[in-house]
Order: C-alpha cells, then structure tokens, then sequence
C-alpha cells in the first residue's frame, strides 16, 4: 500500500505548472495580432499518449483583424485526406490576456501572453471513431523569430493526457 501512495505522490509531484509571466522578459516579444494577420502555414503531428504518430496536418490560416477582434480562419489538410475548417473570433481582455470562440470549441477559450510565449487553453469537441469527445487543450505557443513559431499541445479528458500535437508556424512575409 505503501508503495501506491508513493507513486501518487511522484505523479503529482511531477504536474508542474509553468506560469507564461516566467517569459515576461524574454524576445521576441509575441503579438499575436500582428503576427496572425494575413496569411500563416502550418505543419504538425498528432500523436498518441504513447508518442505514436497518428496524424500529419498542414494548415493554412488567414489572419484579419474586425475592431478589437482578431478573426482566424483555418483550413486543415490531414494526411489521411480529411478536411475541416474553423474559425476563431478572439477578443482582447485585459493586458496580455485573449479569449476566443470557435465553432466546436466548448464553452470560451482564454490565453495569456507575455515575452515570447502565449499558453492558450480550451476544450474542443473532437471527432473520434464515430463520436465526439469533449477534449481539454493547453496550448503554448513560442515565438522563435519574426515569422516562425512554435506551438506544443497537450490534450486531455477526465484529466488524464490522452495525447499531443507539435506544429510549426510559418508567417508568410509581403
């Protein structure tokens, strides 16, 4: 019985929790209306909780800005030949701080940036073997230079990390 709680404690002693004010001053700073507007190319994976690939994506996202809002129109290409499109209507809320609606995103996502990062989080109803499961996301986002950035996910339901997406941005430059 011992040795259970020890491994409880070690699996939550290992759930650390970086906050993105750690990146307040590190460059280039991350302005995430400038840098999605106009178009974005995206590459990524989705892969398993065991790390196995599942899926290869790119996508191609058209930036606008309406008033306060920034307006994300995406289109992803999988590997398996599927398509599926969404569109992100983000709002600012305060300094450093985002929330967005999306078509099958649950409830309302919030980010917050700051330095070169931004962490965004949500829940997106994900089609999976003929079902729809209500998946949480926690998205960071890294901005390596002026047109490239970085985005590592973690995806989880009841708490548990189901699996994860790696995507690489490119801003294409006018």
């Amino acid at each position: 019985m011992k040795a259970w709680y020890l491994l409880v404690f070690l699996l939550l002693a290992g759930c650390g929790n970086v906050d993105v004010e750690a990146y307040r001053n590190q460059s280039p700073a991350f302005d995430l209306r400038q840098y999605f507007n106009g178009r974005v190319d995206g590459w990524g994976i989705v892969q398993k909780r065991s790390g196995e690939v599942i899926k290869r994506f790119h996508v191609l996202i058209e930036g606008r800005s309406e008033g306060d809002n920034v307006v994300l129109n995406e289109h992803f290409t999988y590997s398996d030949g599927t398509r599926q499109q969404r569109t992100w209507t983000i709002r600012p809320d305060g300094p450093g701080r985002w929330r967005g609606t999306a078509g099958d995103v649950v409830e309302e996502a919030r980010g917050q940036n700051a330095g070169f990062a931004l962490r965004w989080q949500y829940v997106l109803d994900v089609p999976v073997d003929g079902k729809t499961w209500a998946i949480r996301f926690d998205d960071w986002m890294y901005l390596l230079d002026d047109n490239t950035l970085a985005n590592r996910s973690s995806m989880t339901k009841f708490g548990i990390e189901v699996g994860q997406v790696t995507l690489f941005f490119r801003k294409q430059v006018q």
